[in-house]
């Protein structure tokens, strides 16, 4: 009587694997850069929406300047220190994803509209470039890039159709 061969299997390595770490490793090791760049331009942004939210709020006085040379009313400092501050809550709040969009889309129209109001009245390079500076980093592809899958906002009736699909294999 013959004995039976045990059939043996060959290793193969993946190409994007790096030397000496492992598929999962490499993977994890990107996933952790994404979070890292996610949670420092979040960070940013909310630490300036924060800022700008106490400046007018307390109504220094380089504020009541720049709103009479732009020619805003003084009660705006009022108002856009109010919708900073719950821009800055929703933004950094767990889930709400779609508040947190209309939140990231205000805090581009606020930086969007100084930009276009110091054009307005004839401003330097220097009076205006500082607000485009933040609107690139949670507008831009950084935002969207940076957050998994999981973390992106679907409407309710397709969450229902995924799950039940997955349900079925």
């Amino acid at each position: 009587m013959k004995k039976a061969e045990m059939p043996t299997r060959i290793a193969t390595t993946f190409p994007h694997a790096t030397a000496g770490e492992s598929a999962p490793a490499a993977r994890s090791d990107r996933s952790r850069i994404r979070l890292i760049a996610f949670w420092a331009t979040t960070l940013v942004i909310v630490f300036e929406l924060i800022a700008g939210s106490v400046w007018n709020l307390l109504t220094i006085e380089w504020i009541e300047i720049q709103l009479r040379h732009l020619g805003y009313p003084h009660f705006f400092a009022y108002v856009l220190g109010a919708w900073q501050v719950g821009a800055a809550v929703v933004i950094i709040a767990p889930r709400l994803p779609l508040i947190k969009e209309w939140a990231y889309a205000g805090a581009f129209f606020l930086w969007s509209g100084a930009v276009a109001s110091h054009l307005a009245v004839g401003d330097s390079l220097e009076s205006w470039v500082v607000p485009p500076m933040f609107a690139p980093p949670r507008v831009g592809r950084c935002d969207r890039a940076s957050r998994c899958s999981v973390r992106r906002f679907v409407p309710h009736a397709a969450r229902g159709r995924r799950r039940r699909a997955q349900e079925r294999r």
